[in-house]
């Protein structure tokens, strides 16, 4: 559930990166300000763009650390377009020294109780929390969001920094007695060293998802970030070393493909938990297995949104709406195809009419930027394509991706009659709805069933009551 990053898609053969002399020191990130009203927030954007570039080091969990070979690529921000950082692009020499960093802390560690561990993650808690504008206004400017959605992404990622905090209960272990004289003895240890690899659309809340609970359990933590977005876990890192993490216990290695294959096969590293694309999912998680590393890889995803002929219309659309155009549509939750079931009114001109109001910007409420330009380019191709098929272009986002500077593309609603359409399969990632009128609950759940993604499916009923009391019996598979 997330966009491919370069390391993704070039997994096997990665581009030569581009090379700079490395700076003296990494360059202080600007004072944090606050800001209550959502268009301050466009203007931080704005003024961020102004501030010095950052470089973005590898981080031993004290300090920055240069890559060996002293390459760097360039970090754009998508809603100006201009480079605002530049990212070290790591090498397998790089992580070796990593993992023996961590190697050497680990010890000192996994010693420690779970409660003195995590103690660092209630630190981490509150200085996250702290901190929330300052990242929040990095998030919009690597990554594209509005203000809301990227003070959103690092709320997420911070529930589970507290959920961490539980683990000295929920960790606990036990001693069953299974026969006179007979005690079994249930505890739970650290696996050792792990790496996280994540994707772009979420800088914050992703890497959240797994590092707050490694590192409450006593692991070690390597974590890649994607190379399109640094600055905001590069600002991190230093929270996590002023909550009290010892260095070597959390580390960075940025960098594309070398860094993510080091990461796979490093003997050292115990287990990889990686986001990103279906197919480099798999590559991962078959490179890991085929070593015999445990692994967490979840892929893409293609969710539909069954909207039956009686459901409450208003309320309806605007959660369509709000989920198909959130985040620019860049998050494996979006609802990307609808599916209405039989005579459904005017359920479909009031999802045109939401999409058709909403405004391109960084400012809370508004859709925001496209990570790249290849990703903008992938999406005007898929409607393009559309077009050309004979779909019914109802809300058409092309107009946005001419909007300069920076990588945008409008909320965009299709109607399809051709149920093999590419649009209605494929992982568009981007603020694109594509529908499709379907004549029975049954057809609507069989195409749901034969779809290959297995991440979420949404049902629209008229009331909780009789989603509860009169769902038919077919399943939704959903992993």
């Amino acid at each position: 559930p997330g966009g491919s990053s370069r390391a993704q898609r070039d997994f096997v053969e990665a581009p030569p990166p581009v090379v700079f002399r490395r700076p003296g020191a990494t360059e202080a990130l600007p004072k944090e300000t606050e800001h209550s009203h959502p268009a301050a927030a466009a203007a931080a954007a704005t003024e961020a763009t102004n501030m010095a570039q950052v470089t973005c080091d590898n981080w031993d969990g004290a300090a920055a650390v240069p890559p060996k070979d002293g390459q760097y690529m360039n970090v754009e921000s998508p809603v100006t377009g201009e480079v605002i950082g530049r990212v070290a692009i790591s090498s397998a020499d790089d992580v070796a020294e990593a993992v023996a960093r961590a190697s050497a802390a680990l010890g000192a560690w996994r010693g420690m109780t779970t409660k003195a561990r995590a103690a660092c993650m209630f630190r981490l808690h509150h200085l996250i929390n702290e901190h929330k504008e300052e990242l929040a206004r990095l998030i919009t400017l690597e990554n594209g969001k509005n203000h809301t959605e990227a003070l959103g992404d690092i709320a997420k990622g911070n529930e589970t920094v507290e959920w961490a905090c539980s683990l000295p209960q929920v960790s606990q272990g036990k001693v069953c007695t299974v026969s006179r004289g007979v005690h079994c003895m249930d505890t739970r240890k650290p696996l050792g060293i792990v790496a996280h690899i994540v994707p772009f659309n979420f800088p914050a809340m992703v890497p959240l998802w797994t590092l707050p609970i490694a590192l409450a359990a006593g692991n070690c933590v390597i974590l890649k970030p994607s190379e399109k977005v640094p600055l905001t876990f590069n600002r991190i890192a230093q929270l996590i070393a002023q909550a009290g993490v010892p260095p070597g216990v959390f580390q960075m290695v940025n960098g594309a493909v070398d860094a993510v294959n080091a990461l796979c096969d490093h003997p050292e590293i115990a287990a990889v938990s990686f986001v990103g694309s279906s197919n480099i999912a798999e590559l991962v998680y078959q490179r890991c297995r085929a070593l015999n590393k445990r692994c967490l890889a979840l892929g893409g995803a293609k969710n539909h949104l069954v909207a039956l002929n009686d459901c409450d219309h208003e309320a309806a659309a605007r959660d369509i709406a709000a989920s198909a155009f959130g985040c620019a549509g860049q998050r494996c939750m979006a609802a990307s195809v609808l599916l209405l079931v039989g005579d459904t009114g005017d359920l479909l001109d009031r999802v045109v009419a939401k999409a058709q109001a909403l405004e391109l910007g960084t400012e809370s409420g508004k859709v925001g930027a496209i990570i790249d330009q290849r990703s903008r380019d992938k999406m005007h191709g898929y409607v393009d394509r559309a077009a050309e098929s004979g779909a019914k272009i109802l809300v058409d986002g092309r107009p946005g991706a001419a909007r300069s500077p920076g990588y945008w593309f409008g909320p965009t609603v299709m109607v399809f009659t051709d149920k093999t359409q590419e649009c209605l399969h494929d992982e568009i990632f981007g603020p694109v709805l594509s529908v499709l009128r379907v004549s029975s609950w049954e057809e609507a759940i069989e195409i749901e069933n034969n779809n290959p993604y297995g991440n979420a499916a949404s049902i629209v009923f008229p009331t909780l009551a009789l989603a509860l009391t009169s769902t038919p019996t077919s399943t939704v598979p959903c992993a």
